[in-house]
């Protein structure tokens, strides 16, 4: 059975982490066969949104420490220090860069690698039973890996950032919604229903008005306003002149849903 299980539902592709046994713990090989499915869907034009989540009870136990390769001779760190800049940071530029929608469910606990595979995404939804455990990587002596010490202060801001990565607390998903650092939390039942819905709606969006949209809120974070308002106006003049704002108008003029 693949350690990743895709699957295209119409516009929709579906990505499960899939080592239940081991709590969908990350593999070297699941960092790269993630990214080249991604990679493959970057360029698919049937494919208009992602939706990422992992099988069993739960979403990802951060990096499978036992899947460690000989280090031919070098340390320790250098050996998982040179695996993150090859597999793993890659794998989360992709994400964060990603021109597509991505809705992760959070199936259970996300651990350490885990918490910034999913945060890396554009809409997170968690089940009430899931937690996010950001300190457990400080508490073995490392620290937080997965750009999660980029995504924290950024989505929550430092003190709870600061807070959940030392004192090593799990956040729940209702503490985690009420933190501003995942979308929604629902009722373990309704997660991949409503998950799948969110990411079908998305997929039917206008695709050049969501990516921009994306990258627009991203350099938000770091441009002035005066920069911001700039990009912003001439992102919409070329959104106008696009086809599918025409679509729009037409279709609201008509009294109809629109095509795009």
């Amino acid at each position: 059975m693949a350690d990743i299980v895709t699957e295209q539902v119409e516009q929709v592709l579906r990505l499960t982490l899939n080592r239940p046994e081991a709590r969908n713990a990350f593999t070297p090989e699941m960092q790269l066969r993630l990214r080249h499915e991604l990679d493959e869907a970057r360029g698919d034009e049937s494919v208009r949104a992602v939706l990422l989540t992992g099988a069993g009870r739960a979403f990802c136990a951060g990096m499978d420490l036992k899947a460690r390769r000989e280090t031919n001779g070098t340390t320790a760190g250098s050996s998982i220090r040179d695996g993150m800049r090859a597999r793993l940071n890659p794998l989360i530029r992709t994400l964060v860069t990603f021109p597509k929608p991505v809705v992760t469910a959070v199936n259970g606990a996300a651990v350490g690698a885990g918490v910034g595979l999913a945060l890396a995404t554009d809409i997170v939804l968690a089940g009430r039973s899931a937690s996010f455990h950001i300190g457990s990587a400080p508490r073995m002596g490392l620290l937080p890996d997965a750009a999660g010490t980029w995504l924290l202060p950024r989505l929550i801001g430092r003190a709870r950032a600061r807070g959940a990565a030392l004192l090593g607390e799990p956040v729940t998903a209702e503490v985690a919604e009420s933190w501003g650092m995942i979308w929604r939390c629902v009722e373990d039942a309704e997660l991949d229903d409503t998950a799948t819905n969110l990411a079908r709606q998305l997929a039917h969006r206008p695709r050049e008005a969501l990516r921009r949209t994306k990258a627009l809120l991203d350099l938000g974070l770091e441009s002035s306003l005066a920069a911001q308002l700039d990009h912003e106006a001439a992102a919409i003049a070329a959104l106008a002149d696009a086809p599918d704002f025409h679509e729009a108008v037409q279709a609201f003029r008509q009294g109809r849903a629109p095509h795009f």
